[in-house]
């Protein structure tokens, strides 16, 4: 496969939790059969940070802070890599946009219940291993030239 760039998408979704512990999930239009931590595509040149900030934004008007990644997951199929953040609740009223979210709201998810929400296996791993992360993998965004560190969480 020489001379073949490859081509992968970078997605990125956040567990965030309300001050009752209660998850923000959401059911996008296309995969109505289960929920799923709100997240999309990063742009390119865009820190991922900043890409869940704006994702989670624009899918469920709720306003949230990157504080670490739990994991990174790759799906060969579609060639996407996601990576997954705890995020903090800042604040914000829930509103979806209707062309892409069916529902987004805030659900007690327990490891017992989790089943009953999130149907697909490849969303339900992340979400325990988000759910159960005490320790974040380090992330950093820079530019360079000159080198200069816009962020890192860890």
């Amino acid at each position: 496969m020489q001379g073949i760039t490859p081509k992968h998408i970078v997605a990125v979704s956040a567990f965030v939790t309300n001050e009752k512990n209660e998850v923000l999930l959401t059911r996008v239009q296309w995969r109505l059969d289960t929920w799923e931590m709100p997240g999309g595509q990063a742009e390119e040149g865009e820190g991922l940070d900043a890409a869940v900030s704006r994702e989670v934004f624009e899918e469920t008007g709720v306003t949230i802070e990157p504080v670490g990644v739990t994991g990174v997951y790759y799906n060969t199929t579609k060639q996407i890599l996601s990576v997954v953040f705890r995020a903090k609740f800042i604040g914000g009223e829930i509103i979806v946009p209707p062309e892409e979210i069916k529902e987004a709201r805030f659900i007690k998810l327990t490891e017992e219940n989790i089943g009953e929400f999130i149907t697909r296996p490849n969303m339900k791993s992340r979400t325990l291993d988000a759910m159960n992360s005490s320790q974040f993998v380090p992330y950093e965004t820079w530019e360079v030239n000159p080198y200069n560190i816009i962020t890192r969480l860890c």
